[in-house]
């Protein structure tokens, strides 16, 4: 990691492109320069064998190789803000030493000294791996001249350093205050863990301290034992992660429980269901209907006769009716041999 400050005094964190990722996008620039190359030369060699005099044929092909070499690297890095083919592939890119982006005066420096300083063949392409092995950013003498550098704009992203809290100082934690720890604060403890192992020695103990320091001024209480600055703030993020999570388990706990008809909806229910498109559409109210009750206005005709309504059915005679007729007499029947014949009483005999 280097550190960039631009015109308005802001440090930048870069990660610098060391000399072995640089040759290696440099070798994929020489291999598209050189079929490019080989085409045009191509293309001019009948012209150059059969018409030309060797003095133009001399300066054709030197123009050629310059425009080649040198124009590729101004119009890609013009055009792309400082990338190249090679730089594109590998995730490189040239920044000023403010960190914005280069012009066109930036890309001409470097791409003249890169083909006739740094790499040229009558120095044995020397002077640019010399000085950029020198150099703690690893600059050329075209970037130290046109006041650039390459950095690395793609890495692998920082993977989440493992928080916890010691076992005896777990109600410590609990106790912590931690209201006054800002996030940036936060994240520059947060980066510093992940990025422990690749710190050197001493600057892993001084920038350890310094943070310990920091973050010890603005929680209370301090540490009950003596604690390593890791550890120390391993614990007070540990702790403030899971007070973060807390709250947004018991927002979301608040969201999902129902908080009567007056409450706010809830965000994560079911939306209801939608209107049938198909279905028939209501019949539209009356406009002549005269709508009911007390204060209904009076009628245009007058007075009404009420509706007539039949008198209910009587429960029960109001007089007694005549007596039900007597029973006729029975006859009885007799077969011809005297016997009683069916529908005669049985006591009956003639």
């Amino acid at each position: 990691m280097s550190q960039l400050v631009t015109g308005e005094a802001v440090v930048l964190q870069v990660r610098i492109a060391r000399m072995p990722t640089r040759a290696l996008a440099c070798a994929i620039d020489f291999v598209i320069q050189a079929i490019a190359l080989a085409t045009i030369l191509g293309f001019l060699l009948g012209f150059l064998i059969v018409e030309a005099s060797p003095a133009l044929g001399a300066a054709l092909v030197f123009i050629t190789v310059l425009l080649v070499l040198v124009g590729y690297k101004v119009v890609m890095e013009t055009l792309t803000r400082g990338k190249t083919l090679g730089k594109l592939i590998l995730g490189l890119k040239v920044v000023r030493d403010d960190g914005s982006s280069i012009r066109f005066r930036h890309a001409l420096v470097r791409g003249l000294l890169w083909l006739f300083v740094d790499f040229a063949p009558w120095f044995a392409a020397s002077p640019g791996i010399v000085a950029s092995l020198m150099n703690k950013q690893g600059k050329r003498i075209g970037d130290m001249v046109a006041g650039t550098v390459v950095i690395r704009e793609r890495h692998q992203p920082m993977a989440s350093p493992p928080l916890f809290v010691p076992g005896h100082l777990v109600q410590w934690a609990q106790s912590l205050e931690l209201s006054r720890l800002s996030d940036d604060l936060a994240n520059t403890t947060r980066e510093y863990l992940a990025r422990y192992l690749e710190l050197e020695p001493d600057a892993r103990i001084a920038l350890g301290d310094a943070l310990a320091y920091r973050v010890g001024q603005v929680t209370a209480p301090p540490s009950p034992v003596p604690i390593i600055a890791p550890a120390f703030l391993s614990a007070v993020l540990a702790e403030r992660r899971r007070r973060e999570l807390a709250r947004l388990a018991t927002a979301r706990a608040t969201y999902s429980t129902p908080a009567g008809p007056f409450g706010p909806p809830n965000p994560y229910a079911a939306p209801s269901a939608l209107p049938n498109p198909y279905a028939a559409p209501a019949a539209p109210p009356n406009p002549y209907s005269v709508p009911a009750g007390p204060f209904a206005p009076p009628s245009p005709y007058g007075a009404q006769p009420a509706q007539y309504t039949p008198p209910p059915p009587p429960q029960s005679r109001p007089y007694p009716g005549p007596p039900p007729p007597a029973p006729a007499g029975e006859t009885t029947k007799v077969n011809p041999e005297g016997w009683h014949a069916p529908g005669s009483e049985p006591d009956q005999w003639s």
